[in-house]
C-alpha cells in the first residue's frame, strides 16, 4: 500500500508509508511511543530490534501480536475460572438478577428502539462495517498496511476470546421473558458486543490519535470511545440479552487485549525507529528518541 515512487522527505510530510509512520505515529502528544523507562520494557525494545535485524520489523509486529493472541485467550481461560469462582449469590453474580430487574423499571417502546439501533452498532453487521471502513480510510490515506493489520489482529482477537468464553462457560442468557426482541440464543459469558465496543472502537481510536496534535482533540476522542464502550455494555443488560457480569468480563478482557494490541504497535515503532536500514529519518527520531 506503500508508495514507492514517493521520496522519502515528502512521504514523513505526507504521513504515508514508512517515514510518514516514523514522522507522525511515533508519539501521542509528547510521549514517544518508542521510550521504554522500564526495564521490562527495555527488553520488550531489545526484542523489537533483533527480530527487526533478521526479519524485518512486519515480523516483530506479528510475532508480538501472535505472543498477545496467546496471553488474550489464556486471559478468557482466567476469566472463566473467575466467573466459576463468583457465581454463588454472595458473589460479584449477585448483581445480575438486581440490574436486569432494575433495567425492566425504565423499558418503554422508544427507548427498547433507540437501545436496540445502539447495540446493534456493535453487532454482528455494524462493527465489520465500521472495522473495514476504518482499515480502507486509514490504510489509503496513510499508504500503509498497519493499520489494516492492527485493526484486523485487534477484531479476530476479540472474537476469539468471545468463542473461547461462550464454549467453556456455556452460560445461559436472561429469561426470554425479561428480554426485548429479537431475541439471541447463543451463550452469554462475554459480551461479544462489548469486547468489541472496547477493542475495535479502542484500536481505532487509538490509530487517529497518533496523528492527532490538539490535546483537547485527543481527550474527546478518548472519551468518546470509553462512552461508547461503556453505553453498549449497558444496553447489553437494559435490552435482557446478556447479565451484568458478561457485560463485566467484556470490559475487562477488552481493555487487557486492546493494551496488548497497542503493547505490539510501540514494538513494531521501535523496531521501525532503530532498524540499522531504516533511513535518515529513522537515525534522526533514534537519537531523538535518547536524549
Amino acid at each position: 500500500m506503500s508508495d514507492v515512487d514517493e521520496p522519502p522527505a515528502e512521504q514523513a510530510a505526507r504521513g504515508h508509508g514508512v517515514e510518514g509512520e516514523l514522522a507522525k505515529d511515533r508519539r501521542i502528544g509528547t510521549e514517544d511511543l518508542t521510550h521504554w523507562p522500564t526495564r521490562f520494557g527495555s527488553a520488550l525494545a531489545t526484542f523489537a530490534k533483533k527480530v527487526a535485524e533478521k526479519l524485518g520489523p512486519y515480523a516483530a509486529l506479528l510475532i508480538s501480536l501472535a505472543v498477545g493472541l496467546a496471553i488474550a485467550f489464556t486471559l478468557s481461560v482466567i476469566a472463566v475460572e473467575v466467573y466459576d469462582a463468583v457465581t454463588d449469590e454472595d458473589g460479584v453474580a449477585g448483581l445480575d438478577r438486581p440490574l436486569l430487574d432494575l433495567s425492566l423499571q425504565f423499558r418503554s417502546p422508544v427507548a427498547d428502539a433507540v437501545i436496540t439501533g445502539i447495540t446493534d452498532v456493535a453487532g454482528t453487521i455494524g462493527m465489520p462495517i465500521i472495522a473495514v471502513s476504518a482499515m480502507l480510510i486509514l490504510g489509503i490515506r496513510r499508504r500503509s498496511w498497519t493499520p489494516v493489520i492492527l485493526i484486523t489482529v485487534a477484531a479476530a482477537g476479540s472474537l476469539l476470546m468471545t468463542v473461547a468464553g461462550k464454549d467453556l462457560i456455556g452460560r445461559e442468557r436472561p429469561p426470554l421473558a425479561d428480554a426485548v426482541p429479537p431475541f439471541e440464543y447463543s451463550p452469554s459469558f462475554p459480551s461479544g458486543h462489548t469486547l468489541n465496543a472496547v477493542v475495535v472502537i479502542g484500536i481505532i481510536v487509538y490509530l487517529i490519535l497518533l496523528r492527532q496534535h490538539s490535546r483537547r482533540t485527543r481527550i474527546w476522542l478518548i472519551v468518546g470511545g470509553t462512552v461508547f464502550a461503556i453505553v453498549v455494555g449497558l444496553s447489553r443488560v437494559y435490552l435482557g440479552h446478556h447479565w451484568f457480569t458478561d457485560v463485566l468480563a467484556g470490559w475487562l478482557l477488552g481493555a487487557a487485549w486492546l493494551a496488548l494490541v497497542i503493547t505490539a504497535h510501540r514494538i513494531y515503532l521501535t523496531a521501525r525507529a532503530h532498524r540499522p536500514d531504516g533511513g535518515e529519518l529513522g537515525r534522526k527520531l533514534s537519537k531523538q528518541g535518547r536524549k
